[in-house]
């Protein structure tokens, strides 16, 4: 036996990668991207469970005979009951399951207003005696829900007219252009600010309008991954074999044309969370007695000589999470465009 076919036998033949495990091999050695990765899994952990993490009513109890979970929802027979004082009523076999934090976003005690962090409050209190922390807690949802919803729409329309333009070009490429041009001229935030000034604020008005004017960005992208991937032998030979536009794009050239939008995203939802927060902080956003990350900050604005806790505490917050998204989101773009691979 040569050496050549010795070596050959001997040698083990290391397993084919597929192109997103080397994509999660390349992310992981940025350990300051998986630390951000971490953050905001947690983050969502804490937006998803915020009523059994934060809440002025028991997760589960056993009240006269009967298992309820008013956390969840309070039977209309329980309607009046005062669960602050749920002590006092309880009978023989009772019991209660509390939230780690026993406060509730809209209870406030007028006998703790702008409280310092306490052990009783933990940080601290607003000028109402509402527990900033369980409003923090419960204000998550709203900056995460903006973040996912807006960039969700767009990159709905923006994967639509981008696979559009770059698969079919000619007349739809000149149409889809000209109409991302025109959209990209629309300023996202003043474009919210004059919506609000004729219809009723509502979180879902700003989630619907930067839905619908970020998509020309990730329709640029789209249309560019498609320009390339219709020439690839993949799709000539697909169309040789008679399979249609529609499943030629979505089924073959799309998924190939991903890796840019999910950069894109990453860093569209840290945008949709901080223009939520500037749009509540300036009184257009989220209204009371809704908690949102930027509402707080902006109750700080009578008490910011004393009362830092308001302002240090949302402005971190906030500060921290769209960091986090644009930590993942330029090791994911570094991960997946192989000139920047390490």
């Amino acid at each position: 036996m040569s050496k050549a076919q010795s070596y050959s036998t001997s040698t083990p033949r290391r397993p084919r990668q597929s192109y997103w495990a080397i994509v999660w091999r390349q992310f992981r050695r940025q350990k300051l991207a998986i630390g951000a990765l971490v953050f905001i899994g947690l983050l969502c952990i804490v937006a998803v469970f915020a009523t059994f993490i934060a809440n002025d009513r028991p997760i589960a109890m056993r009240y006269k005979g009967t298992l309820y979970v008013p956390a969840v929802w309070t039977p209309p027979s329980l309607r009046a009951l005062e669960f602050g004082r749920l002590d006092e009523t309880m009978s023989e076999g009772d019991w209660a399951v509390w939230p780690p934090i026993p406060w509730g976003p809209g209870q406030n005690e007028l006998t703790d207003m702008l409280q310092a962090p306490s052990a009783r409050h933990l940080l601290g209190t607003d000028k109402l005696g509402r527990d900033v922390m369980t409003r923090m807690v419960h204000g998550s949802r709203v900056s995460l829900s903006v973040g996912f919803v807006a960039v969700g729409i767009y990159i709905a329309i923006g994967i639509v007219f981008g696979s559009l333009a770059g698969f079919f070009g000619r007349w739809v490429d000149i149409v889809v252009s000209r109409l991302i041009e025109i959209m990209i001229c629309f300023p996202t935030f003043f474009l919210i600010l004059t919506l609000i000034a004729f219809l009723p604020q509502s979180i879902f008005i700003i989630m619907l309008v930067i839905g619908l004017t970020g998509w020309p960005g990730i329709a640029r992208l789209v249309r560019g991954e498609f320009l390339k991937q219709r020439e690839q032998e993949y799709v000539v030979a697909a169309r040789a074999l008679g399979l249609g536009a529609s499943r030629i794009m979505f089924r073959h050239a799309l998924p190939n044309s991903l890796a840019p939008v999910l950069v894109s995203a990453t860093f569209g939802v840290a945008g949709a969370i901080l223009t939520e927060s500037g749009l509540s902080y300036l009184g257009f956003g989220v209204q009371e007695p809704t908690p949102s990350w930027g509402s707080i900050l902006a109750s700080s604005k009578e008490f910011v000589d004393f009362a830092w806790w308001l302002v240090l505490i949302p402005g971190l917050a906030i500060f921290a999470t769209i960091t986090a998204y644009n930590l993942v989101g330029e090791a994911l773009r570094d991960a997946i465009d192989p000139r920047l691979r390490q």
